[in-house]
């Protein structure tokens, strides 16, 4: 492991992370990222899912060394890789004595599933009160799909993420869409370093740590915002729009010449300027379109008068006119485009990390910044069980002995 940054925010703190795939690694990744000492429990011989959810692989390994997807490699860096047997007895009670030393824990078994193992909140609270023990599943410890497993598609199906995603029915590739990405796992992962950090806070006053019951339905389901809250307060049940905004016009893409444009108006303001942009000033003053709710209800009439505007000029164009307006709007990158972007260069959003004798990783920056305690990236994420000794030594005090019979036991 790298030097310690003793500057970071949560320097000192010991993170035993047993979680596994990605909303409990994002969230550990995080703490990691913020100087927690973070020590990851994989299973011996196949560790972390995600270590195996390829391709894309990583190109660069050792031919000795299996292949490593770059799944893992997306939540995993500032940790370092214990293996233990938890199916063995005395891994168990490895394990325990970490939990022991440590000042939060986070798992994503099922409901009840370290239970057998003597792992569960109440067992480890009785030897370490001021555990923090954060518990990740698909849908909570209690009701009555609580013994469900749960993955981020289907709890994007289940809580309306995907019935506001995607072309509308009746139109050329209508219904239901996933995201992109596993934005139910990322966002749970975020609400759970944000209820760790509540946790700790918490504890300052009192001493005592305490259970964290985060679940991904909940998460989806509170990650609807505007959509929710239309439906709880007016009874107006969404539709899936495409790009369009349900209350917002014009605010999705348009056709330009040699691809697409976005253009986000927010205000009557920029929709005037808008107008301007476009060559037909005449429609900020039109009682159809002069204020949003009178654009919203006019869009089907607006929006194909704009598309068939942008499509006569490349999308460059439209981007220069729009910034020098102050009209929000930009090209629909690919990745390529993303880490090309000055602003996103600018910012520094993509970090290279050294990693042994092989080219340095490329991997996405955190995006906190913290004027007096930034983020640091201390060691990229690590090979399975590579720091098992270092560990064992740091948080335990065990001796090469000791050490060396976990190996032989197979514990390790």
């Amino acid at each position: 492991m790298a030097a310690e940054d003793t500057r970071a925010a949560l320097h000192g703190l010991r993170v035993l992370d047993l979680s596994r795939v990605l909303a409990g690694p994002w969230c550990g990744q995080l703490l990691g990222d913020l100087g927690a000492d973070v020590v990851k429990v994989e299973r011996p011989g196949s560790g972390d899912d995600t270590r195996h959810w390829g391709p894309p692989w990583l190109p660069e390994a050792p031919a000795a060394q299996q292949r490593e997807a770059t799944y893992f490699l997306s939540a995993n860096r500032n940790k370092r890789s214990l293996a233990v047997d938890l199916g063995q007895p005395a891994g168990q009670s490895l394990v325990r004595e970490l939990a022991a030393r440590a000042d939060v824990l986070l798992e994503n078994f099922k409901t009840g599933g370290l239970t057998r193992y003597g792992l569960d909140y109440p067992s480890l609270a009785a030897v370490n009160p001021r555990l923090i023990y954060c518990s990740i599943t698909g849908f909570g410890q209690s009701g009555p799909y609580a013994s469900r497993p749960g993955y981020d598609f289907l709890v994007q199906a289940m809580g309306g993420l995907m019935s506001v995603t995607g072309r509308p029915d009746g139109e050329p590739g209508g219904g239901p869409m996933k995201v992109g990405v596993a934005l139910t796992d990322v966002t749970t992962g975020l609400y759970a370093a944000v209820a760790v950090l509540a946790a700790l806070q918490r504890r300052h006053a009192t001493g005592r740590g305490q259970h964290i019951d985060l679940a991904l339905l909940d998460v989806q389901v509170a990650a609807l915002a505007n959509q929710a809250a239309g439906y709880l307060a007016a009874g107006a049940l969404p539709q899936r729009m495409g790009n369009a905004h349900p209350s917002i016009v014009p605010y999705q893409d348009f056709p330009s010449a040699d691809g697409h444009i976005i253009i986000t108006v927010g205000n009557d303001t920029q929709f005037a300027a808008l107008c301007g942009v476009l060559g037909r000033p005449e429609w900020a003053s039109d009682p159809r379109f002069a204020s949003n709710p009178q654009r919203v209800r006019n869009r089907e009439l607006l929006v194909p008068w704009i598309a068939e505007l942008t499509a006569r000029r490349p999308t460059r164009h439209w981007v220069d006119a729009l910034q020098a307006a102050g009209v929000p709007g930009g090209p629909i990158n690919t990745l390529e485009g993303v880490f090309a972007d000055p602003q996103v260069m600018a910012r520094g959003m993509r970090v290279d990390m050294p990693r042994g004798e092989g080219p340095a990783l490329a991997l996405v920056a955190n995006p906190i910044r913290l004027s007096e305690s930034p983020v640091s990236y201390r060691a990229p994420p690590p090979q399975l069980g590579q720091h098992g000794r270092e560990v064992l030594q740091d948080w335990l005090a065990l001796d090469e002995q000791a050490i060396e019979q976990l190996r032989r036991q197979q514990v390790i």
